[in-house]
């Protein structure tokens, strides 16, 4: 039985977590993307253009695939697509255009009844036409992912500034200019078979210093009930309820306000620590959901009596990267510590205030706060990442 996975750049998504999956599940898997020289000579790849959904069905329909499915922002609606018209379970490709345009993810919430958040849409070439009571704003891609060039903005001034650094970079990219959701960041992780969606938990994210959003933290920290059942009517008017997803909300007098929905695993390696921390196998879950299991079947843990830190080690300026930890993974008394690099040595990069400027993973799952705090603390303590620039 084969599986396809439609993919850009190989990530530690599909290479630690659902190849292993595929194959505990005795499955062949075959990865189809338009960069296949990018990937390890061990994984099985075939050259396909997969933005186009009928590029997708002609690579995968020969081999009769028993699943297809994507774990990337940019391929989900494509492979929706496809999937559909391969008779095999998918996402609704509705709902992954939606949650992939962030003004179109607005109009849906809106025209709901839920929320009302000022969005102004910018095109390609167009000057951004911004009323004043907007502002703080925020200006990103109108499909845009890892808080990459995403800024906040105070006036006019500082608005046409990022614009135009932007357009510096990306002149054909189309944006959004939203209002500022004043808040605590946090997640909401969900898995769904197309009937019913269960609740994973969430995190408590930590950022960086604006005007970027650099994640450099995420705390367990499950949603309330009164959080879940406003999350839950949000993602209904999305049309959200197959596979995994990802949502980045804050909470203001009450009210669940969305910044974003990524349909997809929660990512930068938090995937693989979810499944440590909820103690099953994730990537296999979301698989067999694929399968067209129900819900039901999974088994999922009614609650978690642990408690898990995340920290990423951010470079802090442009250079090569030229020391930095290996992999490792340790015990520190009652704690589970592990670092993953997410940067290569010798590898040179641009300082760019996102997640692409992540060095490493550094996490610990034990039974309370204090206690993985301090333990993560000396960890980190005795590791170092040298750049020069």
């Amino acid at each position: 039985m084969r599986l396809y996975l439609t993919a850009l750049n190989p990530t530690d998504a599909v290479l630690d977590g659902f190849l292993p999956a595929a194959a505990a599940l005795g499955l062949s898997a075959t990865v189809l993307t338009d960069r296949p020289a990018d990937w390890p000579a061990d994984v099985r790849v075939a050259r396909c253009a997969v933005r186009d959904p009928a590029a997708v069905v002609a690579a995968a329909a020969p081999t009769r695939p028993v699943a297809l499915l994507s774990n990337s922002d940019h391929l989900q609606e494509a492979t929706a697509i496809a999937a559909r018209k391969l008779g095999l379970p998918g996402k609704d490709p509705d709902a992954a255009r939606l949650c992939k345009d962030k003004a179109a993810a607005r109009r849906a919430i809106a025209a709901a009844g839920l929320d009302l958040v000022r969005t102004v849409t910018v095109d390609p070439g167009a000057a951004p036409e911004v009323p004043t009571r907007m502002f703080p704003a925020v200006v990103k891609p109108r499909e845009g992912v890892a808080s990459e060039d995403a800024y906040l903005v105070a006036d006019h001034a500082e608005l046409l500034a990022r614009v135009a650094e932007i357009r510096g970079r990306r002149p054909d990219v189309a944006l959004v200019v939203e209002e500022y959701l004043a808040g605590e960041l946090r997640t909401f992780e969900t898995l769904g078979d197309g009937t019913e969606l269960a609740s994973l938990g969430g995190w408590r994210t930590g950022l960086g210093p604006p005007p970027t959003f650099t994640e450099e933290s995420l705390a367990w920290s499950p949603p309330s009930e009164s959080a879940r059942t406003q999350l839950r009517a949000r993602l209904d008017a999305l049309r959200v309820g197959f596979g995994a997803c990802h949502t980045e909300y804050v909470v203001s007098d009450g009210r669940v306000r969305l910044i974003e929905v990524n349909y997809r695993l929660i990512g930068d390696r938090m995937d693989l620590i979810l499944a440590e921390l909820l103690g099953v196998p994730l990537f296999e879950y979301v698989l067999r959901l694929h399968l067209g299991e129900p819900l039901t079947a999974l088994g999922l843990p009614d609650t978690v009596d642990r408690y898990a830190r995340v920290e990423y080690v951010c470079a802090d300026r442009s250079g090569r990267l030229v020391a930095a930890p290996g992999p490792l993974d340790t015990v520190h008394g009652d704690v589970r510590l592990g670092c993953r690099p997410l940067r290569e040595v010798g590898r040179t990069a641009e300082h760019t205030g996102t997640n692409r400027d992540y060095l490493a993973v550094l996490h610990g799952i034990g039974p309370d706060e204090g206690t993985v705090r301090q333990s993560l603390a000396a960890l980190r303590g005795g590791l170092q990442w040298t750049i020069v620039e």
